[in-house]
């Protein structure tokens, strides 16, 4: 059986979240820190061998301090973020063990990922050795030209157009690779692997599997969970639930 590792970048400044007490990965979503919920869809994985969370420098105290028995009863090991996103990932790469063969880069706050989804893009990962989750794009789109208040510049045709998603799946030599030649700070790591002509495969995905940006994305992800099968990870607990500080 092929092993993966997941990394859960959760270092991001939450800018959009605007909330002043929490960013949005530790905000409470269910009794449950919204982290904790990325976490659960892979750690009841018997291909699943590593689990690590990236937090930013300034919030590595408070969240030991807060998780710290969850992170010792789940196994999930924390890394430090960096300035970027993609430096972030490259911390955490760096810890991703030599046995491992496949990385799952998967944002820590998108915790309604289905298990079919995560099913689909690991065996899409596992036949072209490169796969994300996306949907195909759906609205119509415009682009913007300069000025207050905008106006439309032209409509753009949405043909082939996907939106990514996470789960982005990547054999452990390929996204490597990809980092070490890397010359930007971007926001896909997909786009670094296809920027050294590998080919990545799309693998359809939900619009149920949101990313929490802002608070009415919160709202949304509580009642996708309610119809959301429960992943329940064999001797997982939660001592910090209640926690008003992750509230």
């Amino acid at each position: 059986m092929p092993t993966f590792a997941v990394v859960l970048p959760a270092a991001g400044r939450s800018t959009r979240f605007r909330d002043p007490n929490y960013k949005k990965p530790f905000a409470n979503l269910g009794g449950r820190a919204v982290w904790l919920h990325s976490a659960e869809r892979f750690l009841n994985r018997k291909d699943v061998k590593q689990v690590i969370v990236v937090v930013a420098e300034e919030d590595r105290e408070e969240f030991g301090r807060k998780f710290g028995a969850n992170l010792a009863i789940m196994g999930v090991e924390v890394c430090p973020g960096g300035a970027e996103r993609t430096d972030s990932i490259q911390n955490a790469l760096a810890k991703v063990r030599d046995e491992i063969d496949f990385v799952a880069i998967h944002d820590a706050a998108r915790p309604c990922t289905a298990d079919k989804l995560i099913d689909q893009v690991f065996a899409a990962a596992e036949q072209h050795g490169a796969a994300i989750l996306a949907i195909p794009v759906a609205a119509t789109l415009k682009r913007a030209a300069p000025g207050k208040p905008a106006t439309i510049a032209e409509t753009v045709d949405r043909a082939g157009l996907w939106e990514a998603q996470t789960p982005q799946v990547f054999r452990r030599e390929l996204i490597n690779k990809a980092y070490a030649a890397r010359t930007a700070a971007l926001t896909d790591d997909a786009q670094l692997v296809e920027r050294i002509g590998a080919s990545v495969a799309l693998v359809e995905g939900s619009a149920l599997n949101l990313k929490i940006t802002t608070k009415d994305d919160l709202r949304l992800a509580e009642q996708v969970l309610k119809v959301l099968p429960k992943a329940k990870p064999e001797g997982f607990s939660h001592p910090f639930a209640g926690d008003d500080l992750w509230r």
